[in-house]
């Protein structure tokens, strides 16, 4: 199967102007993604991560926001494009999955109907026999039993693991080389999210599609992904694979959220550790490194220097620290093993 770029970002930054000042809600964001393979973004709400998936559909209000930087999807820059090409990749090179499938899907319509619509606006010469005959194919790959009736009904007719599986449907009606799933599992219990994400997995093998799996549970990045950036006051602060963010994290962001995960092996071992402080303000982000005020190894530099990506360690990670290497390598292992 090939292995090529299908998605590539670089010095992408989003600026959206408010009465109150300008939000930098995305601040020089670059990574590649190839076919077949997964890509998680982790971060607390408000790091960047949706604002970065939909600038890559350019989605964001151009009368609102200021984007810069280039997004390349197949060749294609999705910034400088024209809007009729804009519209002709989403879909058909790029679909995305929002994160509250109810939301997503218009409740005066049959599922069915929301299913071909998407298709009949790539492939106009087809009839609706010829959509309604694509649906119920799609239906049977997300797994909804009986489609043959189900096809017809509403939203409201579906739980909510079904509606996710609807919403991944018109996603994945067209083939597209990208899929981001935007939060995909947050409202579903962990049975149906265990589903969710193997059924993503069956089709990504199937469809050959690159994935971009934006989430706040590292325990849905450890299940699904292959390399994860750990985003933060809209910067990328760690890239690394899954395997090193769980051995050797190499940023004290990340370090954070892997003492607030819990499991099997860390039951019992005390209470889970906690990031002091809250997200930075994107109007007015501190000097320095953004992560700086809820840092225990924060210093002088740290509040006045913005530390750059550097290769740390020997797994291919790079990461926003001022921290010595070797500080950062034994400090990463320890919270590893916590």
């Amino acid at each position: 199967m090939s292995n090529e770029v299908v998605l590539s970002v670089r010095n992408l930054s989003v600026v959206f102007h408010t009465p109150d000042g300008d939000v930098v809600a995305v601040n020089d964001v670059s990574f590649d993604l190839r076919s077949g393979e997964t890509l998680g973004i982790v971060g607390e709400s408000g790091s960047g991560k949706s604002v970065t998936a939909s600038s890559i559909l350019r989605l964001n209000n151009s009368s609102t926001a200021s984007t810069t930087g280039s997004i390349l999807v197949s060749g294609v820059d999705v910034l400088s494009a024209d809007e009729s090409e804009v519209r002709r990749i989403r879909g058909s090179e790029v679909a995305m999955i929002f994160q509250d499938p109810l939301s997503a899907l218009n409740p005066y319509y049959t599922v069915g109907k929301q299913i071909a619509e998407a298709y009949l606006v790539h492939h106009p010469e087809a009839s609706k026999a010829d959509a309604r005959k694509v649906t119920l194919e799609m239906l049977k790959k997300v797994g909804i039993p009986n489609p043959e009736k189900r096809i017809d009904e509403f939203p409201h007719q579906f739980s909510g693991g079904m509606r996710q599986r609807i919403v991944i449907a018109i996603a994945l009606i067209n083939n597209p080389k990208v899929l981001i799933a935007d939060e995909p599992t947050t409202a579903l219990d962990v049975t149906v999210q265990a589903q969710i994400l193997d059924l993503m997995k069956d089709l990504q093998v199937e469809f050959n599609m690159a994935i971009v799996l934006i989430t706040h549970d590292l325990g849905v990045i450890a299940e699904a992904a292959l390399d994860v950036l750990v985003m933060y006051g809209g910067r990328i602060v760690e890239r690394s694979t899954v395997e090193a963010l769980f051995s050797e994290p190499t940023h004290p962001y990340a370090w954070g959220l892997l003492g607030a995960v819990n499991s099997l092996e860390s039951s019992g071992r005390g209470a889970l550790v906690t990031i002091a402080g809250s997200p930075p303000s994107l109007i007015a982000l501190p000097p320095g490194c953004s992560f700086n005020p809820r840092c225990s190894y924060s210093s002088d530099i740290c509040r006045t220097e913005i530390p750059l990506l550097r290769a740390v360690g020997t797994q291919g990670s790079v990461a926003a620290c001022h921290l010595p290497e070797g500080d950062i390598l034994s400090l990463g292992r320890k919270a590893a093993s916590r």
